[in-house]
């Protein structure tokens, strides 16, 4: 077993649960720790497996109980989970650390999509691991291929989704992959998005848009991935549009811009995905734009019809590309 402590002056290393107390009480085992700098006011604990090399009966965690020697601070939390320890499972648990008069964070269910053309196929040779970064810290390496959900194929790419649970992490903003191979392989990782499970919106946008070469001689390949953007909803959306109505001379430098989508009229043409779209002048970058409520259908984006859209945002100078893409949700 292996510990990392999150505190207001950072976070630990990996901390081993070797030092066993004499004397243990049935199905209770104590641990003397020792961490090597103060961390401050405790906020969150992650809990796991060092390494699943060995083959381990299932272990149910039922409480765990923490106490610091100077001070006498106590804190408990009730677990009542196995932890699991097969290769392909998720082998962490996080909770937050509770204080009088101190908000506690949640533990957050996260949704991570991936998409991809060839991971699907060679899943079973490649070890893959995301550690997402935030305000409030970093959920550490998490494996990515042990339980997949939401799998969709096509000709020419692929998607899949995987979730995790972590202590809340505020703002996202950079996420870092892990890859290895057992054996030669070319990976090709187009892009990921980001969202709590139970919310639509934000989604956070990781372009990657990157083949990676893999060799099974080599040391795992570490690629860190900075935000690209943040797909917002219309309350959202909305509520920035009348902070910037609010803000006099911001609301006077905005452009209204009017977009017309024409679908395709073949087959399949259409989407029941959320699309998004960014606007690049040579002056500045939009923001990313959900178009949703189409001027001339209440469904957009049908196959052989056109929807119109309009758009305000600061001032962009002559528009030189734009970005559109969705989610991959729906048909």
């Amino acid at each position: 077993l292996v510990m990392v402590f999150y505190g207001s002056n950072g976070k630990s290393n990996l901390v081993s649960m070797e030092n066993k107390v004499e004397h243990q009480a049935k199905n209770q085992i104590t641990y003397d720790i020792h961490l090597t700098s103060d961390l401050g006011m405790f906020y969150k604990v992650r809990l796991g497996l060092q390494s699943l090399e060995h083959s381990i009966s299932q272990l149910f965690l039922h409480q765990l109980k923490m106490q610091n020697i100077s001070t006498l601070d106590t804190f408990s939390v009730t677990i009542n989970k196995p932890l699991p320890l097969s290769l392909y499972e998720d082998r962490w648990i996080e909770f937050p650390v509770e204080w009088p008069l101190k908000e506690v964070l949640s533990v957050v269910t996260y949704h991570l999509t991936v998409f991809s053309r060839n991971i699907l196929s060679e899943r079973n040779l490649l070890h893959m691991t995301a550690c997402i970064y935030g305000t409030h810290g970093d959920t550490g390496d998490r494996s990515l291929l042990w339980s997949l959900q939401n799998v969709q194929q096509r000709e020419d790419n692929e998607s899949f989704l995987v979730i995790m649970e972590a202590v809340e992490l505020g703002e996202l903003d950079k996420v870092v992959l892990l890859i290895s191979s057992k054996t030669d392989y070319k990976l090709d990782i187009k892009k990921l998005h980001l969202k709590k499970a139970a919310e639509e919106h934000p989604i956070y946008v990781f372009e990657v848009n990157e083949t990676f070469s893999l060799d099974a001689n080599k040391p795992e390949i570490q690629r860190e991935i900075l935000l690209s953007f943040v797909i917002r909803g219309d309350k959202q959306k909305n509520d920035q549009d009348n902070n910037l109505h609010k803000e006099g001379s911001q609301a006077r430098n905005l452009t209204e811009y009017t977009i017309k989508v024409y679908t395709g009229d073949k087959r399949g043409a259409g989407t029941d995905a959320n699309v998004h779209i960014i606007l690049f002048g040579n002056e500045d970058t939009s923001e990313a734009f959900q178009l949703s409520h189409s001027l001339d259908h209440p469904d957009p984006f049908e196959r052989g019809k056109v929807d119109t859209f309009k758009i305000k945002t600061k001032k962009l100078g002559s528009l030189h590309s734009i970005e559109i893409g969705h989610d991959g949700k729906g048909f």
